[in-house]
């Protein structure tokens, strides 16, 4: 028994445990002015915004230095998220300020790349604008993605894509007049 209790003095006086708990060190620091504080009370309160705003905000509460200080674990059990979440949320407030600290991190490249380039739009307009095929009145979706496809302007498209692409551009292949 008296080696448990050596052990445990050795852990206790580097400092490795503090009352009961493992002792962290916390790289980043937060500390919410007033303004802060009551800038993220009053959105909690209100409860309207997006989820992880909210959530962000709750967390830069919660760990707040000045406040509850509570540790990351403590945190991400109450706010049922990962334990990353809150060191992530605590770094970007550190490092970029209370609005990228309640943001959502950017990503560095899109999860997908676009089928259709500015070129590829530009010839998709021209190509809505233009007469339609011979026996057709319009072009339809379809025939437009088929035509892409053709030209070799891309090697696969859906019609859903070419919808979104000319919708984006106010497009309409509707009416008679198209353009």
């Amino acid at each position: 028994m008296p080696l448990v209790i050596d052990v445990l003095g050795r852990y206790l006086s580097r400092g490795r445990f503090t009352e009961g708990r493992p002792a962290v060190n916390k790289k980043y620091i937060v500390r919410l002015t007033d303004e802060e504080r009551e800038q993220l009370t009053a959105l909690v309160g209100r409860g309207k915004g997006e989820a992880y705003k909210i959530k962000h905000a709750n967390i830069l509460l919660a760990v707040d230095a000045d406040g509850p200080a509570w540790l990351d674990a403590r945190a991400a059990e109450a706010f049922h998220c990962h334990v990353g979440t809150i060191c992530n949320v605590r770094q970007r407030f550190v490092e970029q300020g209370l609005e990228r600290a309640l943001a959502r991190k950017p990503q560095a490249e899109p999860s997908r790349q676009r089928i259709l380039d500015g070129q590829g739009e530009a010839r998709l307009i021209a190509l809505a604008c233009s007469q339609a095929p011979d026996g057709r009145s319009r072009w339809t979706l379809q025939l437009l993605a088929d035509q892409l496809v053709q030209l070799e302007v891309v090697e696969t498209i859906s019609d859903q894509t070419v919808r979104r692409a000319l919708k984006k551009m106010n497009c309409s292949r509707t009416v008679a007049t198209a353009g």
